[in-house]
């Protein structure tokens, strides 16, 4: 499996973007030294998808997927692509608040400690519809790892299209996200003309 091995904060550096995203309170203490270079309309378009795989943890060959799935989809490329990057599992549970980070909620998914109604789901990838339950599976929801992920990301902001219930480990799906509802910092327009071109 390709697993991208490069330092986040150096990485958030090169993105310009802040390491909260990724639900990573740590902070660089060295700034980016880049000579006053004029970025390419190209290298602006390049950065903002690159922004986008690394928030997700998305590699390019999905990425492309789901870009090909979102211009099929009715309203525009830009917000479907970013509403099927937020439907993805592994993101759902960063965002309930199960997981410090989406990479470790997608370890979490593949070491099938998750129930999608009541099914075992070890696909992070795996897209969550509206009413669907996802919960942590009852052998793991006494161990150790949830109480301390649980300390950590108690004051959590939960957005309003899910719902999570901490002391039970188990949320729901009200309704598909809006990209009004997605706070990430990614110009969905430029990957768009990026890969109309």
């Amino acid at each position: 499996m390709a697993v991208n091995r490069v330092p986040v904060l150096k990485r958030c550096r090169s993105l310009g973007l802040d390491p909260m995203y990724l639900g990573i309170d740590k902070k660089s203490k060295r700034e980016l030294k880049r000579a006053n270079k004029k970025v390419s309309e190209y290298g602006l378009q390049l950065r903002e998808k690159q922004k986008a795989k690394f928030i997700y943890g998305v590699l390019e060959k999905p990425f492309r997927n789901y870009f090909a799935t979102a211009s099929k989809m009715k309203g525009q490329a830009g917000e479907n692509l970013m509403i099927l990057l937020e439907r993805r599992l592994d993101n759902v549970l960063f965002r309930m608040g199960y997981a410090r980070t989406r990479k470790e909620a997608r370890q979490i998914v593949d070491h099938k400690h998750v129930l999608v109604n009541g099914k075992c789901v070890n696909i992070p990838s795996f897209l969550v519809k509206a009413g669907d339950t996802i919960e942590i599976r009852e052998k793991s929801r006494s161990s150790q790892r949830y109480k301390d992920i649980l300390e950590v990301t108690d004051g959590r902001l939960i957005p309003e299209w899910l719902e999570a219930d901490h002391e039970a480990l188990n949320g729901t799906v009200k309704q598909l996200p809006v990209r009004e509802n997605i706070d990430v910092p990614v110009d969905e327009m430029l990957i768009v003309e990026l890969y109309s071109k």
